[in-house]
């Protein structure tokens, strides 16, 4: 409900701002909202080549001596066109337009989706046949009946959760989509309520949004493209960040569903898994920059061809179990992946609403409004003026990961990489997630429509990843 009702909002309120300001002159033209493409230069007025002649013949012919590429006068840019028409630019355009971002939605984000969902749906189908993903769950088991207490004792999507968290945790964003789209459909055929977020689901929605990671690889590679001094040193406050989120995430929700998170095996679970981050982080301390990159790219890497080899040897070492199912390893792989391709198809819908309704937002010039009021009302309570500067980024952040990623890079040319603004805009990037991008593509592939409290929690989980990092960059620089 509170998913539909912000997509909603969104449309009607932008929208309607985008026709006030065309009525009082504040936009020149609606093309650009529904056929243009992010970063095209904004038409504020147009002129034929006579009118702008007899007004300022000067301007005229520097604009017609340099009609390929346009003249820039001040912020104006003028551009001559084959039609005869002048046209006066000022700024770039925020996001794609309505048809661009439907097109691009397709190209440049579900069909890449629909590669990754084939082919690790095709190995977790393995897991299932082989019967290796019941055997993981059963191992797991101790702690998720904990903070999972409806899904039943060994259930799969322990294992299909678990290979979510692992991807995840190793920067591994195309592997971990898969693994968590079929933990959500696996919890879906115990939902009771098929249209209705069950507890599990939320519980685990919101552990993934808190995005812990262990290897923030694009970071690190945006950072080093910017010439940081050590593009790897937002390595460890994006950790401690992402699991300070992560512990949040799994407080509030616990909260909620009154679980009981004082007990040996859940301590202890959280405990060691503190343990394996503080020891990585203690070794890759130790390696300069290049051996930090190079080490840090190839155990993410590494660990995830470990996976297949795994998944692939047990099941050869177990082949009599497909034998016995009158089947063979490779169709096994065959028909996962089909189901991956339909999940593929299923999710499409959903993403596209969701991001054409977040294009219209950013064009209207709204979303660049709500967040100028924030940095004015933090600027009065006197908030570190670098601190205001990668506000945006954690603003975009759950709207958009192309639009934070364009603010961040945008803040380390501006700032510096190295500048305490730079920082952070890389740490709010790296250490959340897409939260409204998540939300709607993991319920719409199970076709839940009441998320319940899970928007409300995951946003409240990005605001608490934001404090603590700021906190944490500030005490790490």
């Amino acid at each position: 409900m509170a998913l539909s009702r912000f997509w909603s909002y969104i449309i009607v309120c932008s929208i309607v701002y985008i026709f006030y300001m065309l009525l009082t002159g504040g936009m020149y033209s609606l093309g650009s909202l529904v056929n243009g493409k992010q970063n095209d230069p904004l038409v504020v007025a147009e002129f034929t080549t006579a009118a702008l002649k007899q007004h300022d013949s000067v301007l005229f012919s520097g604009i017609a001596a340099n009609k390929g590429s346009g003249l820039q006068h001040g912020d104006t840019l003028y551009r001559l066109l084959d039609n005869g028409i002048i046209e006066a630019s000022v700024g770039k355009q925020a996001a794609d337009g309505i048809f661009a971002t439907c097109k691009n939605t397709i190209m440049d984000i579900w069909l890449p989706l629909i590669g990754y969902l084939t082919f690790f749906c095709g190995l977790l189908n393995l897991l299932n046949d082989s019967n290796a993903i019941r055997k993981l769950a059963g191992l797991l088991a101790p702690f998720f009946i904990r903070i999972f207490p409806d899904l039943p004792k060994g259930h799969s999507a322990y294992g299909y959760m678990t290979m979510n968290f692992a991807a995840n945790f190793l920067g591994l964003d195309n592997a971990a989509t898969p693994f968590g789209l079929k933990a959500m459909e696996s919890m879906q055929d115990v939902n009771e309520e098929k249209d209705k977020a069950s507890n599990s689901q939320i519980m685990f929605l919101c552990l993934h949004a808190a995005g812990l990671t262990l290897i923030p690889t694009s970071i690190i590679g945006y950072r080093a493209a910017q010439n940081a001094a050590n593009p790897a040193d937002i390595m460890l406050p994006c950790i401690i960040t992402s699991f300070i989120g992560t512990l949040a995430a799994l407080i509030f929700v616990s909260i909620k569903q009154r679980i009981n998170l004082i007990n040996l095996v859940v301590l202890g679970f959280v405990c060691g898994v503190s343990a394996v981050v503080g020891f990585l982080l203690f070794y890759v301390n130790k390696l300069n920059g290049i051996e930090k990159f190079h080490f840090t790219g190839n155990l993410s890497n590494g660990v995830l061809l470990f996976i297949i080899l795994l998944i692939v040897a047990y099941c050869i070492f177990h082949e009599k179990i497909f034998k016995l199912n009158q089947t063979n390893i490779f169709d096994s792989f065959v028909n996962g992946a089909k189901d991956g391709f339909t999940t593929g198809v299923r999710v499409l819908p959903y993403m596209i609403a969701m991001l054409v309704a977040l294009c219209i937002f950013r064009n209207s010039t709204l979303m660049t409004i709500v967040m100028n009021g924030i940095a004015s009302m933090l600027n009065v309570f006197r908030v570190d003026p670098e601190v205001i500067n990668a506000i945006p980024v954690a603003i975009m952040r759950p709207f958009s990961a192309g639009g934070s990623r364009g603010f961040m890079l945008d803040a380390m040319k501006t700032y510096g990489p190295d500048s305490l603004t730079g920082q952070l805009s890389c740490l709010f990037q790296g250490a959340a997630e897409t939260t409204f991008y998540v939300v709607a593509l993991y319920f719409g592939s199970v076709g839940v429509k009441n998320t319940r409290y899970t928007l409300g929690i995951m946003l409240l989980v990005d605001l608490v990843c934001v404090l603590s990092g700021i906190f944490v960059c500030k005490l790490y620089f």
